[in-house]
């Protein structure tokens, strides 16, 4: 299969172009990528996250008991000097709830095909990274993109590229693809091991972004995919949708 080129992504392009330029809604269906001025912490996928990978790629969620993780600190944490830690227990199936100030979305996330990028988000969320974070650049028809701690006190100028202090690498499946709206993904930089924080929501089919980006979940169901409706629009929108919190549920299989 070919694939588009990834262009390098800046809050200056963004604000550039206008909604209603052809030009510039191609370059955005073509575009998820993030500038990083973190400090780089590479994570090993083979020796980091110790999970059972008994499960395959893409199954139906099955019918379990969930209940929600503890956080792992009292305030958010929104910079880290090391790798994260592992937080994924074998046997167990995981969701992560969005809490936004226009609602609620649940997804199921997909540890055993992708664990490295859900350990981290697990990690994230659980260390209140996201808590107040922006969704700071939602293209109608493509993506609600967030995840960046600079959305939160940094100027607009900063926002697209802050990151957690680490990065690691792509995790493609080529069973899971971005083909239809409620699919989460991870931005990225040019670099395939860039890799942070930074996350999108599909908000439509965007086959074009296959084997290129990580998938390592989707919304449960359309009252999920109704929120996501919700969040509002803009490169960065004038008052931007917030993340209240993000909670991690774990069910025993």
């Amino acid at each position: 299969m070919r694939f588009l080129p990834a262009l390098l992504l800046t809050l200056a392009s963004c604000s550039a172009s206008s909604p209603g330029d052809p030009d510039a809604a191609d370059a955005a269906t073509q575009d998820l990528s993030v500038t990083s001025d973190a400090r780089v912490i590479p994570i090993n996928p083979g020796t980091d996250v110790p999970v059972a990978l008994d499960r395959g790629a893409v199954v139906d969620a099955p019918v379990l008991s969930y209940s929600a993780l503890p956080a792992l600190s009292a305030m958010p944490i929104r910079r880290f000097d090391a790798a994260p830690e592992a937080m994924l227990m074998p046997g167990y199936d995981y969701r992560a709830t969005i809490t936004t100030d226009v609602g609620a979305m649940t997804l199921d996330l997909f540890e055993d095909a992708t664990p490295v990028t859900v350990n981290s988000f697990v990690w994230l969320a659980r260390n209140h990274f996201f808590d107040g974070v922006a969704f700071h650049r939602v293209i109608e028809g493509f993506v609600a993109q967030g995840g960046d701690p600079n959305t939160v006190d940094g100027a607009r100028t900063t926002w697209g590229r802050g990151g957690p202090g680490y990065t690691f690498g792509l995790e493609v499946v080529d069973e899971l693809r971005f083909d239809a709206p409620g699919v989460i993904g991870m931005a990225r930089s040019t670099s395939p091991n860039s890799n942070g924080s930074q996350f999108y929501l599909t908000l439509a089919a965007t086959p074009n972004l296959d084997g290129q980006y990580t998938v390592f979940g989707r919304v449960l169901g359309p009252a999920d995919l109704a929120v996501l409706d919700q969040i509002v629009r803009g490169e960065p929108p004038a008052t931007p949708t917030r993340i209240t919190s993000v909670t991690i549920l774990a069910g025993q299989r």
